[in-house]
């Protein structure tokens, strides 16, 4: 007899059982009807591209981490390791069919080898939003107003949104004479919050001499409010610039919306990536900083240079869909309180499986999930499994007339209401799903 193969997935890759899986998803759609809300409309890209068009611009350690093969017809190809490089292509390919400014988002997995640790996998899910097609400051605002929105609608509490602007970082870079390692710079003080400032000062040091490596790190570490962190990044980059008068623009945007408690300005966030240009931005969790970023992304005015000589300049972020549900998991705030299906059809007759589906069918018309059970095993049984999948009622069919009496359970209480007609049991379950938000949006407001 041939030996077994031992059921396993690859380090960083996971199964996700039903009670993850609609938690995953019940996030993921709240995010997207903020998308949506907004007027960005849903594109999709293929997994696998050719490996020119992702790596022309990934930059760095991100090239080293890409699953990269020659396929069955000896091409040299690549799994997308974010959604922000294809959709670059995609703008370009399509460029004919699109109304710019185009608003896109995409919701979808990719994958990384890197090094795998909590809220970090090397195949996860990214929530990606982006405006091509126009320069404006309005644009960048939007999307800022957008991670806002779309992390609260996921639950994520507290938020403190950190910006900066790569333009004003080079010109400051500039004026150090230190231009040209402006990439080796970026990436050092990218990860400031990783490896400490001794870290970075090591690799700095292995660039720039220590004169020049200090003045960075007193730079990226400029404190106080927004206007006196602006006011001294703009002096020390050379006086008054386009790029600190769109930091100025923006804060104008956010007290005049009364969001701007919510942002800070970071001389720190860099952001590791080549194609970034303009602003650029970090999403923390106010409860969990540990967990780091669960929202990043900025502006790429040359992104699309890679595929076009025409100029497409865009700005996006990306929600980090594993990362987020990881934090707060950890944080205790976040459960799988969605079910797939509201109501369970108890099978008291295996022969009656047609009348059960009609039954059934009226729920579902109603707005109501419902699930058929298959077999007549005890109704206790049954009551039993319908509550482990989190349903929380059961309904006892007519056992003679197909249209008798049915009888609703409450699996959480125990309680049975009996003698109803469908039509009734189908406004009673109504009534007690409103009651059931009311009370609970009563609680979340107290």
């Amino acid at each position: 007899m041939a030996s077994l193969i031992e059921p396993r997935v690859l380090k960083g890759f996971r199964d996700f059982l039903p009670a993850a899986e609609i938690e995953r998803r019940g996030i993921a759609e709240r995010v997207e009807a903020v998308f949506r809300a907004f007027g960005f409309a849903p594109i999709d890209t293929p997994a696998l591209e050719y490996a020119e068009i992702l790596l022309g611009k990934g930059g760095g350690e991100t090239e080293k981490q890409v699953y990269r093969f020659n396929d069955s017809g000896g091409r040299d190809v690549a799994l997308r390791f974010d959604l922000t490089v294809p959709f670059a292509r995609f703008a370009t390919e399509h460029r004919s069919d699109l109304t710019f400014p185009f608003r896109r988002y995409h919701i979808a997995k990719v994958w990384r080898g890197e090094n795998t640790q909590r809220g970090r996998y090397r195949e996860f899910t990214q929530c990606d939003f982006d405006c091509i097609g126009t320069n404006s400051a309005a644009a960048d605002f939007e999307i800022l107003l957008i991670m806002k929105e779309a992390l609260a609608a996921a639950g994520a509490g507290r938020v403190t949104i950190r910006l900066n602007h790569r333009g004003l970082f080079n010109r400051f870079l500039q004026r150090m004479d230190a231009a040209a390692k402006s990439v080796e710079v970026l990436r050092a003080v990218d990860k400031l919050a990783k490896i400490g400032r001794d870290g970075v000062v090591t690799l700095l040091s292995g660039e720039l001499d220590g004169e020049r490596a200090d003045a960075i790190l007193r730079y990226v570490e400029t404190t106080g409010g927004w206007d006196e962190t602006l006011d001294a990044m703009t002096a020390a980059s050379g006086g008054d610039n386009p790029d600190s008068q769109r930091l100025r623009a923006l804060r104008g945007f956010m007290i005049e919306a009364e969001i701007a408690d919510t942002f800070v300005i970071d001389p720190a966030i860099t952001r590791g990536l080549d194609y970034y240009t303009g602003i650029v931005f970090e999403t923390l969790l106010d409860d969990m900083p540990s967990i780091g970023s669960v929202c990043s992304g900025g502006r790429y005015d040359n992104l699309s240079g890679l595929y076009t000589r025409e100029s497409l300049s865009g700005v996006g972020s990306s929600i980090g869909l594993d990362r987020l549900i990881a934090a707060l998991q950890t944080d205790g705030r976040t459960a799988a309180r969605e079910t797939y299906a509201e109501l369970a059809v108890i099978c008291v007759d295996g022969e009656r499986g047609g009348l059960y589906q009609r039954i059934a069918q009226r729920f579902r018309a109603e707005g109501i999930p419902t699930l058929v059970f298959l077999e007549a095993k005890k109704q206790s049984v049954q009551f039993a499994q319908a509550e482990k999948q989190g349903i929380r009622w059961a309904l006892i069919p007519p056992s003679g007339a197909p249209d008798g009496q049915v009888t609703l359970r409450n699996l959480k209480t125990r309680q049975n209401t009996a003698g109803l007609s469908v039509s009734a049991a189908i406004d009673f379950l109504k009534f007690s799903k409103k009651n059931q938000k009311d009370e609970t949006g009563t609680r979340e407001s107290d």
